[in-house]
């Protein structure tokens, strides 16, 4: 049995003690997934041993409306015609997925492993936003402790720093958002209807630019290193 994947990459982490910010987006972005998971399980399960009408689902079921509710009543996918059973195996995933992230995804390959879980826990009803927060996850994973070498070599000075500088604003903000979204979707629902098309055009763009702030960040010289020009 191959045991490299439970030992630390060879590589250091780039900018010596900083912490690494590849590693935050990882961790961050995987809990995040994994926590969404759960929440869409749990509903899930909420509409008992029933079959779904097709392999897109409603993770909260009647008397929830997909048009007027602002979050869609939580789209899923699922490969189990059961929305009891797809509920458990999307929590059991969703947890593996939360603790991998939170503990595990620096390990050699914890990458990889982490877009695996991620899939199949797309694949039993995790959500769609799930698979977008771990997709982003799992290749900062595999990009922890890299020396970004092309980026150093080709990556424009100007725009490297103004990608640092977003670093952990952007990750902060987008994370607070989605609390207060729920919670001004609970308060003002037919606002939020308004404003989802937007926010979630916008998701995609925002996560891709927090995992390459996260890189721009770990490329930069740590306090008290020399800077080269």
């Amino acid at each position: 049995m191959d045991t490299s994947i439970w030992h630390e990459p060879a590589a250091p982490v780039a900018g010596g003690r900083r912490i690494s910010a590849t590693r935050i987006v990882a961790s961050a972005l995987g809990v995040a997934a994994g926590l969404l998971g759960l929440e869409h399980g749990w509903f899930e399960t909420l509409q008992g041993n029933v079959a779904p009408d097709s392999v897109v689902i409603n993770a909260i079921g009647p008397p929830c409306e997909r048009a007027t509710a602002w979050h869609g009543c939580e789209p899923a996918l699922t490969i189990v015609p059961s929305f009891l059973v797809t509920g458990v195996l999307a929590m059991v995933a969703a947890a593996a997925v939360l603790v991998w992230a939170a503990a595990f995804v620096q390990r050699k390959r914890g990458g990889i492993v982490l877009l695996v879980l991620t899939t199949v826990l797309f694949l039993v009803g995790g959500g769609f936003f799930t698979l977008w927060y771990g997709v982003i996850a799992g290749i900062a994973g595999a990009k922890i402790g890299a020396s970004f070498t092309w980026w150093r070599a080709h990556a424009d000075n100007r725009v490297a720093r103004m990608l640092a500088s977003l670093w952990p604003f952007l990750l902060i903000g987008y994370l607070v958002w989605d609390v207060l979204a729920w919670l001004i979707g609970t308060a003002f629902g037919d606002f939020m209807l308004r404003i989802t098309p937007l926010t979630t055009a916008a998701t995609p763009v925002v996560l891709i630019l927090i995992l390459l702030s996260g890189f721009a960040r770990d490329t930069q010289p740590s306090k008290g290193s020399p800077r080269h020009t």
